[in-house]
């Protein structure tokens, strides 16, 4: 019951999101030959990098024997419940994301500060909602 709910509000409120997660998951799949697994109720794709990325129901995280992989997984699930409860307005939260994630300014302040990754309050969030929903422990660093 809770795995249909999921699905059904990933692809209803939630539809924005995965329905571009799903094109990358395809693409992931078909172009890149990346396995896939169910993870929860959303679907895992491994990649070839370091770190992870989550639209809608779909999760892209490491491959498993890079460190922190799991960690990461459950962090990225955890943006999976954002999509759930914002919906069409997870487009602010992932600009939100992926500018803290990847602009050069913010990785310096984070390498040479020392500021957690988790300092963002959408990162922060992502991780303790993955903790609270799978009951694992999420990455803060």
């Amino acid at each position: 019951m809770k795995k249909a709910l999921y699905i059904l509000i990933q692809c209803t409120w939630g539809l924005p999101a995965t329905l571009i997660g799903l094109g990358f998951y395809l693409f992931n799949k078909y172009r890149r030959g990346c396995e896939h697994s169910p993870y929860r109720c959303g679907i895992d794709t491994k990649w070839n990098a370091r770190g992870g990325l989550s639209l809608g129901m779909f999760i892209f995280t490491p491959k498993d024997e890079v460190p922190d992989a799991q960690l990461i997984r459950v962090h990225e699930y955890g943006h999976t419940i954002q999509n759930l409860v914002l919906g069409p307005l997870m487009f602010f939260a992932g600009v939100i994301s992926v500018s803290w994630g990847n602009m050069k300014c913010f990785r310096r302040m984070r390498r040479e500060k020392g500021v957690p990754y988790t300092a963002c309050f959408t990162e922060a969030w992502a991780s303790r909602w993955g903790e609270k929903v799978t009951g694992e422990k999420a990455i803060w660093q």
